[in-house]
């Protein structure tokens, strides 16, 4: 049974589950592109507009587009659906996959940020899923491999199901270390799309959006079992899911994302919310005496 929210609540199989806290948001720069479709990555100058086969790099504070890698025509070119992006040492990775074609098989693209020259491949090939995103965070790669519950054309079943994507920690050689699913409470509203961003904060915890709604969900890797722990959730009217990411150049409170159907690139200026959250129950043990014996 997908569980049915509402006021705060979530109701499954006669179960109450409070949802966690909601904090705001607030879009303080945008930016007309031509290639903002799938996500954004930025560094200390610049932000790159991540489109399905074209990347565009723009000046940071004036939003003028200075260079572009043109993978050419969608039916032709060799990527066909890259997703988020980030910035590392000069670097711009970004996820890729065949979406929405079966089997799904995936790919990491590395690009040059100085000259927006292609240099570097890593297939992933038919794995979890169609990879969604990727980040750098404590030394190991981190990114997810999204499935669906939409019916893609030709198929008579869903495009993986919604509820088997799955975010991954990856070793230096992106060798899978670990992965968690996501809460079916966040995956009843994703459906029938999926996870489609995702980017470490400055908190350490770890960022999520979907692929429609103006909502960024906060998690922190769970200290036992295999479903991340959603603490926060953050409102940003004007946002629709897609690929996100933290600005990490300075110590500003800075996330940038994209609204698709505009082709917008946005500066996000986000809540500091870890001292509001209550901390997470780890308090297991019970003395003699305190036993639950039922």
């Amino acid at each position: 049974m997908i569980p049915v929210i509402f006021a705060g609540l979530s109701l499954s199989a006669g179960l109450v589950w409070a949802e966690p806290p909601i904090f705001e948001a607030r879009i303080v720069a945008q930016f007309e592109t031509f290639d903002a479709r799938q996500g954004v990555a930025v560094d200390a100058h610049h932000f790159y507009a991540v489109n399905n086969f074209r990347i565009t790099k723009h000046d940071k504070k004036s939003g003028e587009p200075l260079l572009q890698w043109d993978g050419g025509p969608e039916s032709t070119g060799p990527l066909i659906h890259l997703n988020s992006g980030m910035v590392l040492d000069g670097r711009l990775y970004a996820a890729h996959s065949n979406y929405p074609i079966w089997p799904m098989a995936s790919s990491l693209e590395i690009w040059d940020t100085e000259t927006m020259a292609h240099i570097e491949t890593h297939s992933f090939g038919v794995r979890l899923g169609s990879f969604a995103w990727i980040d750098h965070f404590e030394n190991n790669w981190w990114g997810a491999f999204a499935n669906y519950d939409r019916v893609q054309q030709g198929m008579s079943h869903p495009y993986g199901e919604t509820r088997n994507t799955v975010v991954v920690k990856f070793d230096a050689q992106f060798n899978v270390v670990q992965n968690w699913t996501i809460p079916v409470e966040i995956l009843s509203r994703m459906t029938p799309m999926s996870n489609s961003g995702g980017s470490w904060g400055p908190d350490g915890m770890l960022y999520l959006t979907g692929h429609d709604h103006h909502e960024i969900y906060v998690m922190a890797i769970p200290d036992s079992g295999s479903e991340l722990d959603w603490r926060a959730t953050i409102h940003v009217p004007g946002l629709n899911g897609q690929g996100i990411a933290w600005n990490r150049s300075d110590d500003s409170n800075e996330l940038w994302g994209i609204l698709k159907s505009g082709r917008r690139v946005f500066r996000i200026e986000m809540p500091e919310i870890a001292s509001k959250l209550k901390p997470a129950n780890t308090n297991y043990l019970r003395n003699p005496g305190q036993f639950n014996t039922q």
